[in-house]
């Protein structure tokens, strides 16, 4: 039962937003009480924490199994951004500027995980592309990977950016254009604009 009142308030937060939803409402979709809600969780800051500590979770899971598909790094790069969108479609705004506003405790619980995550991930594709010529062999991977860390978080912290999910996925999208361009070797940038034209291709 717990895991299936996170799940679905992972759903109704992404969708409705971390703020406006409540246990009742949450209650109310399940069918349940809120004190059955309660028996698992003290309160809504801990529901909301360990909401996003097991989508996050999930998140990891999937970014596994794209990447044991053996796709190309820079494919790779766009089939998990591909992802993202789709599990993020229903929500309104950025999820993480909506924690660091309402809970950032959570937000910075989030961030400290994430920043070992990203980085593997980030580090893995790097030396991917490296050995596969699509990545220029004389980067800094270290700092390329704090570079791209700073852009695409900053896109949901930073109040130069629309909150509208729909903007920041355009937006993240144009980061990760950014990064490439700024690594890759001509056989990469070839490959970047065979993603680039499969993402507008999907868009229309």
């Amino acid at each position: 039962m717990k895991e299936k009142i996170t799940d679905k308030a992972g759903d109704m937060f992404l969708t409705f937003g971390f703020k406006s939803v409540t246990m009742d409402d949450i209650a109310s979709e399940m069918g349940i009480s809120k004190k059955t809600i309660y028996k698992y969780f003290d309160n809504k800051d801990q529901l909301v924490d360990e909401t996003v500590a097991y989508v996050q979770k999930a998140i990891d899971t999937i970014i596994d199994g794209i990447v044991a598909k053996g796709y190309n790094a820079i494919e790779e790069n766009f089939v998990i951004k591909n992802i993202f969108k789709n599990m993020f479609k229903n929500a309104k705004s950025s999820p993480m500027y909506q924690l660091k506003k309402y809970y950032p405790e959570t937000f910075t619980k989030l961030m400290d995980r994430e920043v070992c995550t990203f980085s593997e991930c980030v580090t893995q594709n790097l030396e991917k592309g490296i050995a596969e010529k699509l990545y220029r062999q004389n980067i800094d991977k270290d700092m390329v990977m704090k570079f791209y860390f700073i852009l695409v978080f900053g896109i949901h912290e930073s109040d130069l950016f629309d909150k509208k999910l729909s903007e920041v996925v355009k937006t993240e999208i144009k980061v990760l254009e950014y990064h490439t361009r700024a690594i890759a070797t001509l056989y990469g940038h070839s490959i970047l604009e065979q993603e680039l034209l499969k993402y507008k291709e999907n868009q229309s």
